[in-house]
């Protein structure tokens, strides 16, 4: 069992023909059953091509018709990114991950507001974000599979780096995961802490989870009470950026205290308060979740 996508899933890379579409379609295609997932890309100049046998088309919807598929990620470069998520949500895809970093926040919200508008049924996932990996099954994105090992354990991350960093340590312990997903640092995006925190809740192959937040916003505080409420599950969590000055962005677009909210002491007194195990040494995720395992 595993959440959002599993060794059954169909996909269509978005931006296939750039060297960036080209690069990670492959890898993903060489780890665990990639190769019968990727089944379409995407690019309408050059429609009735292929990559290495995966045939492209010139639209989603023409995609999603012709291989049933149902995911889609995009490489796309951000002036045309928030655009490509559009037109997979309009082809009514289940879940659309978008890789882009830079895409112009005014883009992310027009697209946000039009989802939430007209109700549409499409997840999505980032932008500027790392993908999603279900431990041998499928990846989807940029992430080295070769740290991960299947197992219980789901991971949710607003940072990529230290998305690898905990899978990593749970690894070398010998914990594996269920499902590792990360949501991105932009300050408009899809899925959030608690959307995965729901999802992995529900997934009764997934035992305790690593929530991974950054400084900026209020989401991960959002997540935390919600799962002192409803959470069935422990949760272990680590906050980035406790040294850093207000007012100043650091490494994320969403990564930025304002108004003397989103510092990452408050997020870990919150997440604390609520019964999520903590830790403020990043090196310390691994051996933190083992701690709660019974």
């Amino acid at each position: 069992m595993s959440i959002l996508i599993n060794r059954n899933s169909r996909v269509i890379t978005q931006g296939i023909t750039g060297n960036t579409g080209q690069f990670h379609t492959r890898t993903s295609r060489e780890y665990a059953n990639g190769r019968e997932c990727f089944v379409a890309g995407v690019n309408p100049k050059r429609a009735g091509e292929n990559f290495e046998g995966i045939p492209i088309f010139g639209s989603v919807r023409e995609a999603k018709q012709q291989t049933g598929a149902g995911v889609s990620v995009i490489y796309v470069p951000p002036a045309g990114a928030a655009a490509a998520i559009w037109e997979a949500v309009e082809a009514d895809l289940d879940l659309v991950i978008c890789i882009t970093e830079g895409i112009p926040v005014r883009d992310m919200i027009a697209v946000r507001e039009r989802m939430k508008k007209e109700n549409r049924k499409t997840l999505l996932l980032g932008p500027n974000c790392p993908g999603v990996i279900t431990p041998g099954e499928l990846k989807i994105g940029i992430m080295p599979g070769h740290i991960h090992r299947q197992g219980r354990i789901g991971v949710v991350s607003r940072s990529g780096t230290l998305t690898y960093e905990a899978v990593a340590q749970l690894s070398d312990l010998g914990i594996g995961q269920s499902t590792a997903v990360g949501i991105g640092g932009d300050p408009v995006n899809g899925l959030k802490h608690i959307d995965v925190l729901k999802l992995f809740n529900d997934d009764p192959k997934t035992d305790a989870v690593v929530m991974i937040g950054e400084i900026g916003g209020s989401d991960e505080e959002t997540a935390a009470y919600w799962a002192k409420e409803h959470m069935k599950k422990p949760v272990v969590g680590f906050i980035a950026g406790v040294t850093a000055p207000p007012g100043k962005r650091m490494g994320h677009a969403g990564a930025i205290i304002s108004g003397g909210k989103g510092t990452a002491q408050e997020k870990l007194a919150v997440m604390e308060a609520c019964g999520i195990r903590v830790t403020r040494n990043p090196a310390e995720m691994g051996r933190t979740l083992k701690s709660v395992l019974r």
